[in-house]
């Protein structure tokens, strides 16, 4: 269980390396593709520099994750994990129920998998 844990880990701090690159670097490109039901088309200009606000702290929970992979401690590196974890699920919670629904399938979603993960191993 350790290695699924680990594998879904990765795969949410990905995730959110992709969501950082998308909201700071791509927003009126491939943000306009992702948030297209979200958002209408003449908004992605004006709100590129809240959106690369939000990749950023994304950034920081893709950060999170991945320096749980560094820590030597097994209870540290659990409780980090979790922590991140627990934001990213909060997150996609929290977006699901003020942005689009699929918000949690594709955020929150993975991270509970991820969490549950953890505990199990």
């Amino acid at each position: 269980m350790e290695i699924v844990a680990k594998i879904l880990i990765a795969v949410v701090a990905l995730e959110h390396l992709y969501i950082l690159w998308m909201e700071m670097f791509a927003w009126e490109t491939k943000g306009k593709e992702v948030f297209k039901s979200a958002l209408p088309p003449e908004m992605f200009k004006p709100t590129k520099g809240l959106a690369a606000n939000q990749g950023l702290y994304n950034g920081f929970l893709a950060a999170g994750l991945i320096w749980s992979f560094f820590i030597e401690d097994p209870k540290w590196q659990t409780n980090i994990a979790l922590f991140f974890l627990g934001c990213v699920a909060v997150a996609g919670i929290y977006g699901a129920i003020s942005a689009t629904k699929k918000i949690f399938f594709v955020q929150a979603l993975p991270a509970i998998l991820a969490i549950i993960a953890v505990l199990l191993k």
